[in-house]
């Protein structure tokens, strides 16, 4: 069974605080916008779905408890409205909250100008939204290990694969089963899976102390590398595949992921190892041209310099931090894996286009 990171009931949302794994399993309470605002700034939780579902989760929790009595139906538009764009400031280079934010607002603007809106409906028809977007992920999740695993079967014939992978892209990245790490998932209950090798991901430590913990958890074969020996792990160690997961892909192909995704890409090809980028569509943002233009979050310089609290850099020395890198889409050479199937980063803004269109018509 895979962790489950985000535990929600109707009132009530409680996060596993990610800061303590993998020393302490402690599920924390987030009953109000900020709380969750804060979660996600702390990265207590993190990954750009996750990212997006406590956020609207939050403000579902904090609604639902409040109550509606007391508020007009002008007056609750504009705390939700308020509400999703302090909770997109929470941690800005993940597309997944502001898309979400983007999708709720818009859903809320045209219920309260309904004949009949009333603050109790309005209420339910938010809460309800939010509880969908859990649900639905999870779906998602599962059809994106599906298509990735039979991709890369395909393209590699038959026989058991090696997969690379960087960062938390599983359960505790999402609403549950992963991204990358689902693909890693349906390989394994395939009976397709001979290892996997994880980075540990610095400065944050998110694949030594996140994906390592779920491999171990699940019971899948695995083995933990640092940053620095990824190459060397590809030439030696037949790697079949790496699959990273994203927090934005824009029109082109081009993918901001966590930092030391860029420098793997340039190794797998350099090796001639299908590099795969596995995301949702609410990952992907077709309003922005080319990587260049995405924000990348820059993090405190002490995620660098300290482990644990303990300064392990030489005092005076300068940091930069980023949180992201872009990887151009000329190096994603095995495709970007979505729940709609694997397309080539020239084909997505059209298949997405045309899956959105579909959608439509239902």
């Amino acid at each position: 069974m895979s962790l489950q990171a985000i535990r929600y009931r109707r009132g009530s949302l409680q996060i596993l605080n990610q800061l303590l794994l993998p020393q302490q399993s402690l599920y924390e309470e987030i009953s109000s916008v900020r709380q969750g605002w804060e979660a996600i700034r702390a990265m207590k939780v993190r990954g750009a779905p996750a990212i997006a579902i406590v956020g609207c989760l939050s403000l579902a929790v904090e609604l639902h408890n409040k109550g509606s009595s007391e508020q007009s139906v002008s007056d609750l538009e504009h705390w939700v409205l308020d509400s999703l764009s302090y909770l997109v400031s929470a941690r800005p280079t993940a597309v997944n909250m502001a898309r979400a934010a983007q999708e709720l607002g818009h859903f809320v603007r045209q219920e309260a100008k309904c004949k009949e809106a009333t603050a109790k409906r309005l209420q339910e028809s938010v809460i309800s939204w939010a509880e969908a977007m859990l649900e639905k992920d999870l779906k998602d999740n599962r059809s994106i290990g599906d298509h990735g695993a039979q991709h890369l079967l395909q393209q590699v014939g038959p026989g058991k694969v090696t997969v690379l992978t960087h960062c938390n892209t599983g359960s505790l990245a999402t609403s549950g089963y992963g991204t990358a790490l689902g693909v890693i998932r349906s390989l394994h209950a395939m009976g397709c899976l001979e290892h996997v090798y994880c980075t540990e991901t610095r400065p944050y430590n998110q694949g030594a102390r996140l994906t390592a913990y779920e491999l171990v958890y699940e019971q899948i074969p695995a083995t933990l590398i640092a940053d620095s020996m990824a190459s060397v792990t590809m030439k030696e160690k037949k790697v079949s595949a790496v699959f990273v997961g994203a927090d934005r892909v824009v029109a082109n192909g081009d993918t901001a992921n966590k930092v030391g995704t860029y420098q793997l890409a340039i190794a797998a090809k350099y090796h001639g190892i299908p590099f795969y980028v596995a995301a949702p569509s609410t990952s992907c943002d077709l309003s922005l041209k080319h990587g260049r233009q995405i924000v990348i979050e820059e993090r405190p310089s002490q995620e660098l310099t300290d482990v644990n609290g303990v300064r392990v850099a030489a005092p005076g020395i300068g940091v930069w931090n980023p949180a992201f890198d872009v990887c151009p889409h000329d190096l994603i050479t095995g495709g970007i894996v979505t729940e709609f199937g694997v397309f080539a980063p020239a084909e997505l803004q059209a298949a997405l286009t045309q899956a959105s269109n579909k959608k439509g018509t239902h």
